[in-house]
């Protein structure tokens, strides 16, 4: 049974006379209750204070950006804390993970502030085309969206009073008659209120019915009250200072009103002078107005050093979640934060476990590997006890810290199969976002979340709908698998297009997800591809979006050969073939793996000319070493010169680093494919082709074999000049990575599953060296590595 306190009743700041005295105690002594045991031991918006950067790596994760809006405190109560900005590839993200994640479909990607998404949108809407009016009968019913309690971990502990405001303990409403004599004594007493007088004006008209709240704000004699509160803001004690801030929070003052900015002022002022509590409070307080006050927060982090000492457990999780809602935590605080949450881990409790994570993950912290995992054990233990909403907050800082820990993913696999029921779109949108970062695939899960999510459509916003494509199509979970899955999302995105407008990043995440396994949705690819929404997307100055379109693109031109929709420029697909084999050159043309292969195949082959290392397909983002065999199984030269190009291939560039980059698809080049596939591919039932010099050798001689048979392999194959390209056997050699697939499977990953598919039906084999052949192959001598690649070629034939 979850350890909790209900604190029901508590006091709060205004109506508990012992408070004014403990609120100026410095010291702070934690008592642990009884039933504690030591047994046992989670894009964005980009605050302007925020210097943010991303890393261009080799990786698979992806993080596309989410929406933000300002919400006022009436809705903090219920779930605007779940609506947090997406996570993003942090410069300190944990080294653990980097040196072995190798490939990102959005490597370049910046996350932007969407801080007015709704308000632009509501004034930028699309008209809708008239739909005939559905008959009651024929109505769906729309079950109502899962809300969650973000703050339901401060029902844990009685402590949590002291430095919190629990919004679900609304002070006890008053009449409007009674809020008409405070307001007729404001017009009596005038200029004569002393401080006294304005907080407890406030305190009491606090304790107005919510409806009745914007009545009274718009009376004049309210507005003469906050004229008179500023005129007193320098005389008022710290409790008064707080009990009227604690007011405005039940007023529902706009985050925006300019009265604010000077009580933020104050507060920043006076902050040397405030205990660690009041600290806190005020913070809770500002957040549960929804206001922004970096200046206040810098102030708190510089006071947490002087306080370690009286830091305890409600102290630090209440620490951690105003981290997490100011989306910033100092890298000098990190260090503090992680050994405190090491000495006091044992002592949190289900929903304290899940504040944490969710903390470190909105505010980008990244701890050490060790913590993580220590972390991750203490939520285990407590996962059956645990509300959904924590459980999701686990798996959100495991993804942004992108550690493996298979014993919470196996737990999951049986969790999430019984919660998915009665969870939210949001939830079931950060389970399989995180499954897909990590690599994870388990059809329990992704079925579950998927026999869920056509119910919660109507729900969705464009960001969870585009995400859900995402993590499943790179995950290669097939339609058939889940037939209403694929469909129900593609019908929101298309009842979502006006928010395109605004972040065209969303619908080139869910495009990508979708191609990936194959369903091409040709009103949103020609949307996608159109040049108005091309010159949205690349107006996107925080957002790298070339390369999604390049690769929609792309796989457009393969896989729909009679598209006659929008394509992009040739100058936009020769600048994006051109980064992106730059990037490759620098990157993976340089690692030890690739170098041996390219080595050991043209000692293989007889020289160099036989070996082209380039992007075969540029839109696939990554390259291949390119070798070309006659009908006899010779090989021919990659690396020949450049023939006179007819107008149906447009070179990417010119010379040598032509021929490396491939060649931009275009409709004619597509037609010349697809017109010689069947004579340039080999056909299964074809008799396999006599292999002179390639051919299997006995296995108790293969290593003895290989060097003469490279040595033959070195004359020339014959003077008659360029072969004939319809017997030629084109195949494409690729090192793959373990990021190429599902943990633990050979399960290709999205992209790589349909880079496949286009070198096939660009007429090309495929000879994959794995990972888990060729990287131990790589240790042994260089006879062993050419017969590994000779039977390998051999194979694919």
């Amino acid at each position: 049974m979850a350890a909790s306190i209900l604190c029901r009743g508590v006091p709060r700041l205004q109506y508990l006379p012992g408070w004014r005295k403990a609120a100026v105690q410095a010291q702070y002594l934690h008592i642990k209750p009884e039933f504690e045991t030591d047994d046992q031991e989670e894009k964005k918006r980009v605050f302007p204070h925020h210097e943010l950067s991303l890393q261009e790596g080799y990786r698979l994760h992806y993080n596309p950006l989410p929406y933000y809006s300002a919400c006022n405190s009436a809705k903090l109560c219920s779930h605007a804390d779940n609506d947090e900005d997406e996570q993003f590839l942090s410069p300190h993200a944990p080294s653990f993970w980097q040196q072995s994640n190798h490939y990102s479909v959005s490597c370049s990607r910046h996350l932007s502030s969407a801080k007015n998404t709704l308000l632009d949108l509501a004034f930028n809407k699309v008209p809708e085309p008239e739909r005939p009016p559905v008959s009651p009968h024929q109505r769906k019913p729309v079950p109502p969206d899962v809300k969650v309690n973000s703050r339901a971990f401060l029902k844990c502990r009685p402590e949590y009073a002291s430095v919190t405001l629990d919004l679900t303990q609304r002070p006890q409403p008053i009449e409007w008659i009674a809020v008409l004599s405070i307001l007729q004594k404001v017009t009596v007493l005038k200029g004569r209120m002393k401080p006294s007088d304005v907080s407890q004006c406030f305190v009491e008209l606090s304790k107005l019915q919510p409806d009745k709240v914007p009545l009274m704000r718009g009376d004049q004699r309210f507005i003469m009250l906050l004229r008179y509160s500023v005129e007193n803001l320098r005389l008022f004690t710290q409790l008064q200072l707080l009990e009227v801030l604690q007011s405005f929070v039940w007023l529902d003052m706009p985050p925006s009103h300019t009265v604010l900015e000077l009580y933020e002022a104050e507060l920043s002022r006076r902050a040397n002078q405030m205990d660690l509590h009041q600290l806190l409070l005020a913070a809770d307080l500002w957040r549960c107005i929804g206001r922004q006050v970096p200046q206040f927060l810098r102030n708190l982090y510089e006071s947490v050093h002087l306080n370690l000492g009286q830091i305890g457990v409600p102290e630090l999780v209440q620490l951690l979640y105003i981290l997490g809602e100011g989306r910033f935590c100092p890298k000098d605080l990190i260090r503090p934060l992680e050994q405190l949450l090491m000495c006091h881990l044992k002592q949190l409790q289900p929903e304290e476990v899940g504040t944490v994570c969710l903390g470190l993950f909105k505010s980008q912290t990244s701890i050490s590997e060790s913590a993580v995992t220590h972390i991750v054990d203490r939520a285990l233990s407590l996962v059956t006890e645990m509300s959904d909403f924590a459980m999701v907050n686990v798996l959100k800082y495991l993804r942004f810290s992108y550690l493996y820990h298979r014993a919470w993913l196996e737990a999951m696999a049986h969790e999430v199969p019984q919660r998915a029921g009665r969870m939210g779109v949001k939830g079931l949108m950060h389970v399989a976002l995180t499954c897909s970062a990590l690599h994870y695939r388990n059809d329990n899960i992704l079925t579950a979340v998927a026999e869920r999510v056509p119910a919660l459509v109507p729900h969705c916003r464009s960001k969870d709908s585009c995400k859900l494509l995402w993590a499943y199509g790179s995950l290669g979970f097939l339609p058939v698998q889940s037939p209403s899955f694929y469909p129900s999302l593609t019908e929101a995105l298309r009842q979502k297009k006006a928010e395109f407008q605004r972040f065209p990043e969303h619908l080139l995440t869910g495009l990508l997800g979708l191609v990936f396994v194959s369903q091409f949705p040709e009103d949103l690819l020609a949307l996608a591809l159109s040049p108005d929404f091309v010159n949205i997307a690349l107006k996107c100055t925080q957002l790298e979006l070339k390369k999604d379109l390049f690769t929609l693109d792309g796989a457009v031109a393969l896989e729909l050969p009679q598209w006659t929709g929008p394509r992009l420029s040739c100058e936009l697909r020769e600048e994006v073939a051109e980064m992106l084999w730059k990037f490759a050159q620098s990157d993976v043309c340089q690692k030890p793996e690739v170098i041996e292969a390219e080595s050991a195949l043209q000692q293989l082959l007889g020289g160099d000319e036989f070996v082209c290392k380039r992007m075969i397909l540029p839109h696939t983002r990554s390259i291949d070493l390119e070798v070309h065999l006659d009908s006899a199984g010779q090989p021919i030269p990659v690396n020949l010169p450049v023939p006179e190009l007819s107008s149906t291939i447009t070179p990417v560039h010119q010379g040598w680093e032509k021929l490396n980059t491939g060649v931009t698809i275009t409709d004619e080049l597509l037609d010349q494919l697809i017109n010689t596939k069947s004579s340039t591919v080999l056909s299964p039932r074809s008799k396999p082709i006599s292999l002179h010099r390639l051919r299997p050798v006995e296995n108790e001689r293969v290593f003895d074999s290989v060097l003469d048979l490279t040595s033959d392999l070195k004359k020339p194959r014959n003077n008659s000049g360029r072969p004939d390209s319809k017997s030629t056997v084109k195949i494409a050699v690729q090192v793959s990575s373990r990021n190429h697939y599902c943990s633990s499977s050979q399960q290709l990953l999205g992209l790589h599953a349909m880079k496949r598919r286009h070198l096939q039906l660009a007429g090309f084999k495929v000879v994959e060296l794995s990972y888990q052949e060729w990287f131990p192959i790589l240790r042994k001598s260089r006879a062993e590595k050419l017969a590994y690649l000779h039977c390998k070629i051999y194979d694919c034939l």
